[in-house]
Order: structure tokens, then sequence, then C-alpha cells
């Protein structure tokens, strides 16, 4: 019997359909990686996402255009301001005048008239300049808010991203832990069977290896909180997948205290915005005070009324005046006081900001460096707890330990793990609130 042949063009049609399956797998594969790639946030791309996206941001940018249509209202009193006017009177009665026993028209009943004034300060005792350039200080003052929002939502990122990096790595421990207690299982059923050892040592380690999946689900558990908790700072969906990048633990140098106040002295945006609330001051001082004297003014005009009864019909004037506040009700006086009263409060303020920034750098100073002494007392406890745990096992195994003895070493391994990680992430967290203490840029910071 002939095998019946497949036709050439069958052939050609199952390499097609090879090739497009081929075809759409790379892609669905691309897809995926492209999509994990998304996923993995380095802190660099996490604090220019949080900058661009921050609803505390956004707010302190709208003050900031608030801040500059207030310039632009205040200059305009230093320009002269132009009124038109145009006009159709209807009378019921034609107006007119009485002269002893003779009457006249004075007006028509119907009548247009139409003109133009141009109004300028000439002179107010710094008034209106004053308050153009207090004006312009109010604008500085948002820019400065715009920085200070700025480095506190980025400090609030940082820690936040360290917090989850740290929750990743005790989430490491836990299943690490999770897994010598389920290692020391196998060993005791093994050695139970052989009759070696008691059922309450047996009990005993299944207990425990309860007890560590359990401290393991509760880490997972923390390990999404934190992730929400970074997805709510990146204005992201709160379950959205996250991972993050570590960042190297390299030991930061350590400056003087009294230099770091210093430089947080110079530095912070918190006491650049009251130095400059100080010189508005002084010159909302000026505003209030110039009530106490004359303005002088420039009016100049064109009108023109269509008035048969009236001669020129149109004319042209010029008008200089002085204008004095006689009497305010002593509002003028109220207004010059509290000006005083607001600078003697903003002058206190700056004294208790100035405490208040010595004490934060001086916490995250001493933090810095507590962290640092627990890295060098921590660093080699962990390969001593491994060491320790090697040897006890080995000498469970062998009959002369007790389980005892493996379980406190594996606890005490754990242990040492979470003191070295946990000291390690309080360092980064503790430099990054030294560097904001200090006014450092953190974005520019990290950014490298």
């Amino acid at each position: 019997m002939r095998l019946k042949k497949t036709p050439r063009n069958f052939v050609l049609t199952a390499k097609h359909l090879l090739g497009i399956s081929l075809y759409i797998l790379a892609i669905i594969h691309s897809h995926y990686c492209c999509a994990d790639d998304e996923k993995v946030i380095s802190i660099s791309e996490g604090l220019r996402l949080v900058t661009d996206n921050n609803r505390l941001l956004k707010i302190a940018h709208m003050n900031k255009d608030i801040a500059s249509a207030d310039t632009v209202i205040a200059r305009s009193k230093l320009l002269p301001s132009i009124d038109a006017s145009l006009n159709e009177i209807y009378f019921a009665r034609q107006p007119g005048a009485r002269f002893d026993s003779f009457k006249a028209f004075t007006a028509e009943k119907n009548s247009l008239s139409y003109g133009i004034n141009i109004n300028q300060t000439i002179y107010d005792f710094g008034a209106n300049i004053s308050r153009y350039e207090a004006s312009k200080k109010v604008l500085d003052v948002t820019q400065l808010d715009i920085s200070r929002t700025r480095n506190l939502v980025a400090l609030d990122f940082i820690n936040t991203y360290f917090d989850l990096l740290e929750t990743e790595q005790m989430v490491v421990i836990a299943q690490k832990e999770m897994e010598r207690f389920e290692s020391h299982l196998k060993e005791a059923q093994s050695l139970y069977s052989e009759g070696v050892i008691t059922k309450n040592d047996l009990l005993q380690a299944d207990v425990l290896l309860s007890d560590s999946k359990q401290r393991l689900l509760s880490m997972r558990n923390r390990r999404a909180v934190t992730a929400s908790s970074l997805n709510n700072i990146l204005a992201r969906p709160l379950q959205s997948e996250i991972q993050v990048v570590d960042v190297p633990a390299d030991a930061p140098e350590i400056i003087e205290l009294e230099k770091a106040w210093d430089t947080a002295e110079k530095d912070r945006s918190e006491i650049k915005i009251i130095d400059q609330e100080l010189r508005i001051l002084d010159l909302q001082e000026t505003v209030s005070k110039s009530e106490y004297f004359p303005t002088l003014f420039a009016q100049g005009g064109y009108n023109y009324v269509e008035n048969r009864y009236m001669f020129p019909s149109n004319n042209w004037s010029l008008i200089f005046g002085i204008h004095l506040n006689v009497f305010s009700g002593g509002s003028t006086r109220a207004e010059v006081s509290k000006v005083l009263y607001r600078r003697e409060q903003l002058s206190e303020q700056k004294r208790k900001l100035l405490e208040d920034i010595h004490l934060e750098v001086e916490k995250s100073y001493l933090d810095l460096k507590n962290a640092l002494e627990k890295i060098q007392v921590t660093k080699d406890a962990v390969s001593q707890a491994e060491e320790n745990l090697r040897i006890n096992r080995v000498r469970y195994e062998e009959g002369i330990g007790t389980s005892t003895d493996v379980v406190d070493a594996i606890t005490l391994l754990a242990n040492a793990e979470t003191n070295y990680y946990r000291a390690t992430y309080e360092l980064k967290r503790a430099r990054a609130g030294l560097q904001y203490g200090m006014g450092l840029d953190l974005v520019s910071v990290y950014s490298h």
C-alpha cells in the first residue's frame, strides 16, 4: 500500500502557521517583559514621578499662579487708568433755566455724550510702589514654598521607599527562617523514626514551623501595605505591582554638627520664607504710613455733548489735585500697629523655627551615627550566627546536641539578619533626614 503524499501547498501553509504562532508568542513575551520592566522603579525615577504628579506640589504651583496674578494687579496701580464713556440721555421734560421772567432751554430733550479720561497718581509717598515690591516678594515666597514642599514630598517618598526595601528583606528573612524550621522538622522526623528523640521534640519542631509561617504571612502583608503606601505617594492605583531597586549602602561622610546647623540656617526654605515675609512687612509698613500723607494726582480728558444750547460741544480738560484723608477713625494707626505686631510675631517664629531645625538636624545626625555603630556591631553577627547554626545542626544529627539548641540557633540567626538589615535602612533613612534637615535638594542628591 502506497502512502498518499501531502500536497506541497498544505506543507507551506503549516510552516506559515508555525511562523505566525512563533511571532505571536514573541509579541506576548515582549509585552509581559515590558510590563514587568514598568513595575520596577528606581529611587531617582520615583522621585521624578512623585515631583511631577504629587497633589501638594500642584497646589503649591497654583499658589504661585495666584501670586503672579496679584503682582500684575499691584503693578497696574503704577500705570495710568483710562476710562471711556458713552451716554444717551432721555428727559421726560426738556431742561431749562429761569432768569427773572425769562425762561430758556439749557439742553435738548434727548442728547448723546461721550468722553475719555486718563487718571494718574503722581506721588503717594511710596504706597503703590511698595505694594508692587511686596507682591513680587510674595511671588518669591511661593517659589520657596514650592521648593519646601518638593523636598518634603521627596523625603516622604524616600522614607517609604526604604521602608519597602526593608520590609522585603524582612520577608526574605522570614522565608529563610521558615525553610530552616522545615529542614529541622524533617531532621526531627527522621530521628524520631529511628527512636533517637521523643515525640515532644517532634511536636516542638512542628509548632515552631507553624509560628514561622505566621510570621512570614505577617511580613508579606506588611510588604503589601507598604507597597500601597508607596503607590499612593506616586499617585498610582494602590494595588499596582511595584518593584524597587536598592541603593548602595556606602558609608556616608559624617560632617560636624555645627557645620550641619550652619548649612541648615543658610539653605532651609522655611527660614528664607520668614526672611522674605519680614521684608514684605517693611513694605507694608510703608503702605500703611502713606495714609498719613496726601496723594498728588493728575487727570486729563476729552468730553463731547450733543447739545445745541451749549457751546462749545466738545472740550479738553486737565486737572491737578491733592487727596488727603483727614480722618479715618483710627484705622491707619491700627494698620501700622498691626504691621509692628506681625513683625514681632515673625521674629519670634523665626527663633522658634531655628530651634526646631537645630533639634531636627541633631536628631538625624545622632540617628546616623547610631545606625553606623549598629552596622559595625551586627555586620559580623550574621556569619557568626550561621556558623553557630551549622555546628548545632551537626551536633543534633549526631545525637550530641538537643532540639532546643537548633531552635535557638535558628532564632538567633533570624534576629542577627533582622538587626543588620534594620540598621542598614536606619542608616539610609537617617542620611536622607540629615540631608533634608540641612536644606539639600533631595531630588538632585538622589538623581546621581
